[in-house]
């Protein structure tokens, strides 16, 4: 579950993986403007893992701005003179090296990262669904748009404060049982990409909140059933779906183990699998689900 990748980010524990860069090609430095120190802290770099950037600047910056992978990426401070940055690795993302540009302000210090990324293989699962949730009948394409629609503006409308300040937990107790990312052919015909990790648990099981934010959807979705997403702020979200019930409404404040609904089956979980509204505005790493970084965490009922 990567969610304590970002656990380790926020709190600062040794991650799997490490890189360090003081200067970088690109960086400016001279006597009077202080080159931002840079460590990357990833558990791979590869499609659709989280990059954790820490930047080591001055304690009089009021700001540090960051781009990667041809987007801004907010960074919020963690100390006097340490800011983060989450950066989300889509899974669409060739193997190559790609620059992330740091600038400090007030004191104008810069500085390019050059971020390695590696190939991956993705495993694919066949299976036999519902032909319902493969091809949905016509009378269910204005919902399904409907739907795309309501989650394309969650997700390029996030809280612009990082609405949490401590570790990640599971929002179900044990390991998740699919991988994110994993390729899907239903009934014969490729489909997007898994976009989510699945938790096996018992029906009626509590859902926690991965971590504090507002509650920006709690309503029934044609595809991924009774569903929950959380904004985390600065384009962070958890999205948890196919719930059997509710416990929270739309425009709660929760916070991190706080009980958002119960484990269920409802949308497409019927055939054990978990699937995602299509059309959504997303970069798809396994940290989140938004235009910066998101994350699709998925309990499932457990079946005999």
């Amino acid at each position: 579950m990567l969610a304590l990748l970002c656990a380790r980010g926020v709190d600062g524990a040794s991650p799997i993986g490490s890189h360090r860069q003081s200067t970088s090609t690109g960086s400016t430095s001279t006597a009077n403007v202080h080159t931002p120190d840079i460590v990357i802290a990833a558990r791979s770099i590869r499609p659709g893992e989280l990059v954790v950037m820490s930047v080591t600047v001055p304690a009089t910056t009021d700001a540090v701005h960051v781009r990667a992978f041809d987007r801004e990426v907010p960074s919020y401070r963690v100390a006097r003179d340490r800011w983060q940055a989450l950066i989300g690795i889509d899974l669409g993302v060739a193997p190559g090296s790609y620059p992330v540009r740091v600038d400090v302000a007030p004191s104008g210090g810069s500085l390019v990262h050059t971020l390695p990324v590696a190939r991956r293989t993705f495993p694919t699962r066949t299976l036999n669904v519902d032909e319902a949730f493969v091809n949905p009948p016509p009378e269910m394409r204005a919902r399904i748009d409907r739907e795309a629609e309501d989650l394309r503006r969650i997700w390029s409308h996030p809280a612009a404060e990082r609405l949490w300040t401590t570790g990640f937990v599971r929002p179900v107790p044990g390991e998740a049982v699919s991988r994110f990312g994993m390729r899907s052919v239903f009934n014969g015909q490729p489909r997007n990409p898994h976009s989510g990790a699945d938790f096996l648990s018992p029906a009626g099981t509590p859902i926690l909140a991965p971590n504090a934010g507002r509650v920006v959807l709690a309503r029934d979705q044609y595809f991924s059933g009774n569903t929950v997403i959380i904004d985390h702020g600065q384009g962070l979200f958890s999205l948890l779906a196919h719930l059997s019930a509710f416990d929270v409404h739309e425009g709660d404040r929760v916070a991190a183990g706080d009980v958002v609904g119960r484990v269920g089956a409802t949308g497409s979980n019927g055939t054990r699998r978990c699937s995602q509204p299509p059309g959504a505005d997303r970069r798809r790493s396994g940290c989140g689900r938004s235009p910066s970084c998101g994350r699709f965490t998925k309990p499932r009922t457990e079946r005999s």
